[in-house]
């Protein structure tokens, strides 16, 4: 909030201090939007057609969405039981966080990642407690591991992971999960598991049955197109979901989200969702290239952005760079002291952002 709005009641002083999550902004001149992870494509063909059947919004969805859960669990090899529905992965990670760590207990992340991670325990109470990634902009799991101490409740894994790109190795989930206790909730983030390429990474699949401490949380948001519906999931352990799924907001999952969802898991709807997911994967690859041959660090890219660094192999201000950008009428997303997320958009945009970048560079 204002620093300088007067506040008329009591709240808590941690909240009023605590930043709030800033969406990425829109575009004022002709450019691209660049800062928000958004899928460039417009929705899916069935997924209109969805839509425009789904007229009973006079009505509140049926809240348990068997249909949809059982189509969810099917990949894992689970039953409908063990997926719980979110608006939003990012509401399951707050309810998850809020169910295991009160005050006086700890939650564990890399930094930088996921811009909410810190305030998802002020509701709660709990201390978040970043850890700073490695070389590369990797998950640094071995200073995760040794940060674990008797207060820790969960641990928070993005992967791959936003802002910075890189995606977790299974070899080290593996070596990670043996140093995690038993009774420490582990979220498995993968928000861009669709646009993964590398066959090293770690696929919540093929880890969740060995894990029952394991939540894996999937969206609708990205690779699916479907952010402005406000779906996501997780599938884990029924007690842990029941216990995420009693702090969660009542029929927050709406019928139209719902409708979009199944409508994006038909087979034909699925063969459209690879091939878009395919082009963007290919101008993903060829901007890291482009921005390579510039002279620039930039780490591996398994998601739908790429990270630019701050400092050494990077640029000398993610800010100014970010100036830069929106004075051309692009936008991307800085993180002060750390680096420039720019997701992937439209061709076009592919050439703009490496022409501003080599002007910025000089």
């Amino acid at each position: 909030m204002s620093e300088n709005a007067a506040v008329p009641v009591r709240l808590r002083a941690e909240v009023l201090a605590a930043p709030a999550y800033r969406q990425g902004a829109a575009p004022t001149k002709p450019g691209f939007k660049l800062s928000s992870n958004e899928n460039p494509f417009a929705p899916l063909p069935g997924v209109l057609d969805a839509l425009r059947r789904r007229l009973d919004v006079n009505r509140y969805a049926g809240a348990a969405m068997p249909e949809l859960r059982a189509e969810l669990a099917a990949p894992f090899g689970v039953g409908p039981e063990r997926v719980h529905l979110g608006a939003g992965s990012v509401t399951i990670l707050y309810q998850l966080v809020h169910a295991a760590a009160g005050a006086g207990d700890e939650y564990l992340f890399a930094w930088p990642s996921f811009e909410a991670y810190p305030s998802l325990g002020l509701a709660s109470g709990a201390t978040p407690v970043p850890v700073p990634l490695a070389a590369g902009a990797r998950h640094d799991l071995d200073a995760m591991a040794d940060a674990i101490t008797e207060r820790t409740r969960a641990i928070l894994l993005c992967t791959p992971n936003n802002p910075t790109g890189p995606a977790i190795a299974r070899a080290d989930f593996d070596r990670f999960m043996a140093r995690v206790p038993a009774t420490v909730l582990v979220v498995l983030d993968e928000a861009y598991r669709e646009f993964v390429t590398d066959p090293a990474a770690v696929r919540g699949e093929d880890v969740l049955a060995a894990h029952p401490n394991l939540v894996v949380l999937r969206t609708f948001s990205k690779a699916y197109g479907l952010a402005g519906l406000r779906i996501g999931y997780g599938v884990g352990e029924p007690a842990i979901l029941a216990a995420a799924q009693s702090i969660a907001i009542p029929l927050s999952v709406t019928g139209i989200a719902e409708a979009a969802a199944r409508a994006s898991l038909e087979p034909a709807a699925r063969g459209e969702l690879e091939a878009r997911v395919a082009v963007i994967v290919e101008r993903r690859d060829a901007l890291v290239a482009g921005l390579r041959e510039l002279g620039l660090a930039i780490p591996e890219a398994q998601g739908n952005f790429v990270w630019i660094p701050e400092g050494e192999g990077g640029v000398a201000d993610a800010q100014t760079l970010a100036a830069a950008f929106a004075g051309a009428g692009t936008l991307v997303r800085p993180f002060a002291g750390h680096g420039v997320r720019i997701s992937v958009g439209e061709a076009e945009s592919l050439p703009e952002v490496l022409d501003i970048v080599r002007r910025f560079l000089g």
